[in-house]
């Protein structure tokens, strides 16, 4: 326990002291929200990857469908590296940083309302963003949580007060620039947990080869007479697979505090390193953790919940809760890491849309055109160090109502993700990439895409879930992108003049 005590307290140690060296670079809008837009490769890609991979993959995703999958669950995480990291770097990567610098863009609702010219989307998409991130940030609380429960026998409650608590000190001390480097610190002891971790609890089975054997002669849920199913390329659903690997992988591409990741950038080589530390991050940690969850069947069944349905969320910590103190400690380190960093990003990118895009909304002028009356340089400072303000009372605003939720948690960290992930990326993706890449999207088609992805999100969860919460996110997302080419097919189209100017930024 004292070596865990230890090496948790040094570890926060070093979070609230980055918060304090940042401080100063987090006195303007630019440097709080974006950290002057000068981030470099390795800070930017472990930022992407930090924030994508939290407890809810480590304990809520790899416990919910390794279990349900077996060792196909691994596809997930190879997914994830392949389409949620590599590809959304190529596609959206050089062409966010571009554009948004081009329009002078901070946030994905800001975005929508200067490419689109409709402050009203503006409005809409910042409401949207900030009611969908909180269930994710509350599945985040939950997870992390259940790991603090396993190694230190402290009540989840005070968990998830503490633990939210230091994510605020840092995140308001030293903005972006903090979050950044406490992330690239945490991405580092992310990787050699998730290794350390899967070799020692192999080890436990006997080694490789006898955990696989054993996954082999699991009878499947559905045939008990039929083995093996649970240990095949593709596990015993498919389909129901193919869904999850599409919500954990294309959602990235739509989601505001991932997409924010590429505004921040420095330039376009670091764009391309960018590409290739990210995705092995990806690779290495999504992979490792679905990796690590398909052989949680090894460990025993999780106990039942009062409604009589498995705690999912409870698999992951059995498996864990057997091996040697210091690697519990390293384990909790590895959560601890992965969450606060999610947690940061997404109460930096909260706070900041609710600021500069519900309070204060400046009014924005496109590249080419005359902005009517100005403000003297003395009190635009005081402007932007009042947004300062105003963002760091959000971030804590954010903090209590999500930490509110994640002490009455309605269901399991997987399903609180997939409400989240669908109807954020459901309503975002489809019209934010097809607008970096395509004259032809109309404003109208926006609005549709807004009303589908948080429509069939909404009227699904409130008719009971009878589309599974994780299927109905990756039909939201991909349903997007043929909303918006038959509504720009059929609305009015922009002045071309207008479309023009936006789209000089890549000549």
């Amino acid at each position: 326990m004292l070596i865990k005590v230890l090496l948790t307290l040094i570890f926060l140690a070093v979070m609230v002291g980055v918060g304090v060296y940042s401080r100063k670079q987090a006195s303007s809008v630019d440097g709080f929200v974006l950290g002057g837009r000068a981030v470099g490769p390795w800070l930017t890609a472990f930022a992407f990857g930090t924030s994508y991979f939290s407890a809810v993959v480590f304990v809520g995703y790899a416990g919910q469908f390794g279990w349900k999958y077996g060792l196909s669950s691994a596809w997930i995480g190879i997914g994830n590296a392949v389409i949620g990291s590599l590809l959304a770097w190529l596609l959206l990567g050089r062409r966010t940083k571009l554009m948004t610098q081009h329009i002078e863009s901070r946030t994905m609702p800001d975005f929508f309302g200067t490419r689109f010219g409709d402050q009203g989307l503006r409005i809409v998409a910042s409401i949207i963003a900030f009611v969908f991130l909180i269930p994710y940030t509350a599945g985040v609380y939950s997870g992390i949580s259940r790991l603090f429960e396993m190694g230190f026998n402290i009540p989840y409650e005070y968990c998830v007060v503490i633990m939210s608590v230091l994510t605020a000190i840092y995140v308001i001390l030293g903005g972006y620039k903090a979050t950044a480097m406490n992330d690239f610190i945490q991405g580092i002891i992310m990787l050699f947990g998730i290794v350390a971790v899967i070799i020692a609890v192999l080890n436990v089975q006997g080694g490789l080869t006898a955990a696989v054997e054993k996954m082999a002669a699991l009878p499947s849920d559905a045939d008990p007479s039929v083995n093996g199913g649970f240990a095949s390329w593709f596990g015993p659903d498919p389909w129901g697979l193919l869904g999850v690997v599409v919500l954990t992988s294309l959602g990235t591409m739509g989601l505001p505090q991932m997409v924010g990741k590429f505004y921040s950038i420095s330039d376009e080589g670091a764009i391309r390193r960018g590409t290739v530390i990210s995705t092995l991050f990806a690779f290495i940690v999504a992979g490792g953790c679905y990796f690590l969850g398909g052989f949680g069947r090894l460990f025993g069944t999780p106990p039942m919940l009062p409604n009589g349905k498995l705690a999912f969320d409870s698999i992951v910590p059995s498996m864990l809760v057997t091996l040697p103190d210091i690697l519990i400690a390293l384990v909790v380190l590895l959560v601890l890491s992965a969450s606060m960093s999610t947690l940061a990003s997404l109460v930096l990118t909260s706070s900041s849309t609710m600021t500069l895009d519900l309070i204060y909304r400046d009014k924005k002028s496109l590249p080419g055109e005359v902005q009517e009356g100005s403000i003297d340089d003395e009190v635009s400072e005081k402007v932007e160090r009042r947004k300062v303000v105003i963002m760091r009372v959000l971030i804590v605003f954010f903090i209590v109502i999500s930490l509110m939720i994640a002490l009455n948690p309605p269901t399991f960290i997987a399903q609180l993700m997939g409400i989240s992930w669908g109807a954020l990326a459901g309503a975002f993706l489809a019209p934010f990439m097809l607008g970096l890449y395509w004259r032809g999207v109309t404003t109208a088609s926006v609005w549709a895409c807004f009303v589908w992805g948080v429509g069939i999100t909404v009227v699904n969860m409130l008719l009971g879930n009878p589309i599974n919460p994780i299927n109905c996110g990756a039909i939201a997302m991909v349903g997007g992108f043929p909303v918006v080419w038959l509504v720009s097919l059929l609305t009015p189209k922009m002045k071309r003049d207008t479309v023009e100017r936006i789209f000089e930024c890549y000549q």
